[in-house]
């Protein structure tokens, strides 16, 4: 079996490369684990690859709150320092940390 290993971490900061949004990652997959329906609603030309880690996030952008699936290649960190103000963080996550990082306390994984 294929060994991906992910870049990023639970309890990690992160926004989308593209999109206005950034979130706590909760969860991750070690390749695409979603629907094909989901994968196909992508457009063609931005479609990830499916052989590379995918994360669930705790998301938010200007207007609402929201559990994201994302790939690896469009995440970047987000290195604000800034919390998620999303409203399940503090029920799965402690303190965040400098550095951009939640603690693991709490965590249900």
């Amino acid at each position: 079996m294929l060994r991906v290993s992910a870049k990023f971490a639970l309890g990690q900061v992160v926004r989308h490369r593209v999109h206005p949004f950034r979130g706590v990652i909760f969860d991750v997959d070690p390749t695409f684990n979603n629907t094909n329906e989901w994968w196909e609603s992508i457009p063609e030309e931005s479609r990830p690859r499916k052989d590379q880690p995918f994360y669930h996030l705790l998301a938010e952008n200007e207007t609402t709150y929201y559990v994201a699936y994302v790939s690896e290649q469009n995440l970047v960190c987000d290195d604000s320092g800034d919390p998620v103000d999303h409203p399940e963080v503090s029920a799965m996550f402690g303190a965040l940390r400098e550095g951009g990082r939640y603690d693991l306390d709490g965590h249900l994984h």
